[in-house]
């Protein structure tokens, strides 16, 4: 009721002829905001529409364009996950392919460790046989010679000048018939 007492004693004061200047400071500031809130929704309606309808399609358009890059990121990731699994399944692959040849590499070299140590002991036999003929050949040799020196020393000893000469009488008998 304020206002309407304001209006009133405007009307009053103008009509009266005098300009009076009214001092309540709540009246005023009211009126002075529906003034501007008027001239605001008159004048600013269109440029205010216009502003809202333009802040409304920058925010259409950054959401389209926020939905088509939550697309591609997620093709993108699907591809990556894609790549992820095949590079997994190459590298259980590589290591499975690694495993294979180190077993054959280890079977191979087993095998042919098995190959030297035959070998070794077929050499070490033949050594060990040749060096036993050897020693044995020596054996006999030295016997021999022993024997053939004992046989000598004895027959020194033992056979005078008769017979020695009986003993190369019948040894040429039985060479000569």
């Amino acid at each position: 009721m304020g206002t309407l007492a304001f209006l009133i004693a405007e009307i009053e004061s103008i009509e009266s002829g005098g300009f009076g200047l009214n001092l309540d400071l709540l009246d005023t500031n009211l009126i002075n905001l529906v003034i501007i809130i008027g001239v605001l929704f008159v004048f600013g309606r269109k440029s205010l529409g216009s502003s809202l309808s333009e802040r409304k399609s920058q925010i259409q358009a950054s959401i389209q364009e926020a939905e088509t890059r939550k697309k591609n990121a997620a093709s993108n990731l699907a591809g990556q996950q894609q790549k992820l699994a095949q590079a997994k399944a190459e590298a259980e692959q590589l290591v499975k392919n690694a495993h294979e040849r180190a077993e054959k590499a280890r079977t191979a070299i087993l095998a042919q460790a098995d190959k030297d140590i035959e070998r070794l002991k077929a050499e070490s036999q033949r050594d060990v046989t040749s060096q036993q003929e050897r020693v044995s050949a020596e054996l006999r040799q030295r016997a021999a010679k022993l024997s053939i020196e004992r046989a000598e020393s004895r027959l020194k000893s033992e056979l005078d000048e008769s017979a020695q000469q009986s003993l190369v009488e019948r040894s040429l008998a039985m060479l000569g018939g």
